[in-house]
This record gives structure tokens, C-alpha cells and sequence, in this order.
């Protein structure tokens, strides 16, 4: 063959190979097991989510799905080492709220959540909610409105943690309604609980999720809850957003993998995470943990995770919020 023609044969050769390779790695992907990085200890609903979703790609992938469990930091450690894992979509990151509050809350990263991550899907909506002492002179948020507003300072409420997307929703909440209440940060949603029912705080803010044994035992009662639309299945609970039109605060759940991963994988992720989360037992059990189901694309859900670190970064600056 005249050499004129090698370059270009083997140019074209080598383009064709490579467009051949795109969709055949996706296809055949995984080929071993795949982890997914949980960044709190075992136990809790993002934990309950990540098995059931976890389970079922097994089944769909044959291959195991193992849940690694990197608590601390208020998920740094986590998010971190998926950061510094290889881009090959064996290893996927659950998030949820605090991976866009950290990038303002904490004063140093070791990763740029801008730069470092890829979003694959957000999983669900957990619902957020404000209860009160079963004593409380007030049941409604306009009531506990108006309430605080005489009584300036009176008020405290309970929180997991200072920084806690609740902590940073009853920051929000009080800004656009225009009242002040005392934080009393907790460790954890057990203590702040204990306290609320011992009468030494008025209010909690803690996802709906685990509240609700304790408002169906009548040893709290829920004023509202904080997500755009009443949770599903409990259409008796006011919103926040009935009295504020437009407040949204919910807990989102999802999954990143790191910078670099390549698209095809990552859309398989996607598209397989999306099955599962149509399958009808897994809808039930997400909706009875009083979560909405979301299933967004990879650009819709990076997209979402700017939307969040802008929104928190201005309550964070204004309220001048610092981490524990």
C-alpha cells in the first residue's frame, strides 16, 4: 500500500476502536465489585437507602455491592477518599446535604467539591421537620410565629449538630419569617429528643423520619413540615411553605463518584440507579421512611448540588454559623 495511505488508515482504525471501546465498556462495566462509600457509621436511614438500593444493582450487575463505612468530620472523610479513589465507577459516594454546606461551613477541604466529583443521581428528599412539647402554647407555625415574636429570645430549639442542615433550616426559617429563637446544638438526634421531652428545650428540628414515632405517641407535636410539598402518605402535616410560599429545606441523598470517571460508566450507573429506584417495593419503603424519590441525570443533580452550596452559603455567611 502506497505510505499516503497508512496514516490515514490507521488514524481512522484507531478512532473507530476507541468509539467501539465507549459503549463495550459501559456495557460489560462492572466486571468486579463495586463499593459504596457511606459516610456515617451503620445504622440510619441513609444507611437503610444504601442497602436497598445496594441490593438490588447487585442483582441487576452480578457482582457484589459492599457499603464501606468512612464516618467523621461531618462526612469530609467520606467525600474525601471517594475524591482520592480511582475513576473507574467501582467506587461510589453517597452524599447527602452536608456535602454542599461544608464548602462554606469548614474552613479548609481536602478535595474541591466543585472540581473533584461527579454527580451521578440524587437519590431521595429526606423531609425535615419542627416539633414541639406537647405542652407548647402554640400548634401552628403561624401561632408559633406569632408566638415568638412576642416572647423575643424565649424560644430555643434543638438541632443534631451546629451546621446540621436543620440546624441551617431553622436558621432560614427564622430569617424569612422574621422571629429569633435560641440554637441549643446536640449530639445527635437521640439527645436533642431526650431534652425536648424532658421540658428543657421548646422546639426540635430533625428529619420527619425520626420524629414521627414519638408525634404518633403524642409525646410531641409536629407544628410543620419543611419541604416544598406535605410528605407522602401524611397529607395531614402542614408545610412551612403554606405560610412562606417558596421555603424549601430538605435533607438531600445521592450518589458522586470521582472526577475523571468516564461518562459511559457513569450514565450506566445512572440508568441502573434508575430502575431500582422505579421498582415499585423499593418507591414503598423510600416513601414510607417519609422521603420523596428523585432519579435526576448526572448534569441535573450536579447542577442541583451548585443550587444547594449557593443557597447554604448565604444562610451560613449571614447567620455566621461556625462547625463544632
Amino acid at each position: 500500500m502506497h505510505p499516503l495511505f497508512i496514516r490515514p488508515l490507521c488514524a481512522l482504525a484507531t478512532t473507530l476502536l476507541a468509539l467501539a471501546a465507549l459503549p463495550t465498556s459501559a456495557q460489560e462495566f462492572p466486571k468486579a465489585p463495586v463499593k459504596i462509600i457511606v459516610p456515617f457509621p451503620p445504622g440510619g436511614p441513609t444507611d437503610t437507602i444504601g442497602r436497598m438500593i445496594g441490593m438490588k444493582l447487585q442483582e441487576l450487575w452480578g457482582q457484589p455491592v459492599v457499603l464501606d463505612y468512612k464516618p467523621g468530620a461531618g462526612t469530609v472523610i467520606g467525600a474525601d477518599f471517594v475524591a482520592k479513589s480511582k475513576p473507574d465507577g467501582y467506587t461510589i459516594g453517597m452524599v447527602n446535604s452536608s456535602f454542599a454546606v461544608n464548602p462554606t461551613l469548614r474552613k479548609s477541604l481536602p478535595y474541591n467539591t466543585s472540581k473533584d466529583f461527579m454527580g451521578v443521581t440524587q437519590l431521595a428528599n429526606f423531609q425535615l421537620a419542627i416539633v414541639a412539647r406537647p405542652d407548647a402554647p402554640f400548634n401552628t407555625l403561624p401561632e408559633l410565629i406569632a408566638y415568638a415574636k412576642k416572647n423575643p429570645g424565649k424560644l430555643t430549639y434543638g438541632t443534631p449538630g451546629a451546621g446540621s442542615t436543620t440546624h441551617l433550616g431553622a436558621e432560614l426559617l427564622k430569617r424569612e419569617a422574621g422571629f429569633d429563637m435560641l440554637h441549643a446544638p446536640m449530639k445527635g438526634s437521640a439527645p436533642a429528643h431526650t431534652e425536648l421531652m424532658g421540658g428543657r428545650i421548646d422546639l426540635v428540628v430533625d428529619p420527619f423520619l425520626s420524629i414521627l414515632p414519638y408525634v404518633k405517641a403524642g409525646r410531641m407535636k409536629l407544628i410543620a413540615t419543611m419541604g416544598e410539598k406535605r410528605v407522602p402518605g401524611f397529607p395531614q402535616y402542614a408545610t412551612v411553605a403554606e405560610v412562606l410560599p417558596g421555603f424549601d429545606v430538605s435533607a438531600l441523598l445521592g450518589f458522586i463518584v470521582p472526577s475523571g470517571t468516564p461518562k459511559a460508566v457513569v450514565q450506566k450507573i445512572q440508568a441502573d440507579t434508575s430502575r431500582v429506584l422505579a421498582m415499585p417495593d423499593i418507591q414503598k419503603r423510600i416513601e414510607e421512611m417519609g422521603m420523596d424519590v428523585v432519579d435526576s441525570k448526572p448534569e441535573q443533580f450536579d447542577a442541583f448540588i451548585q443550587t444547594e452550596m449557593k443557597k447554604w452559603n448565604r444562610v451560613v455567611t449571614e447567620a455566621k454559623i461556625e462547625s463544632e
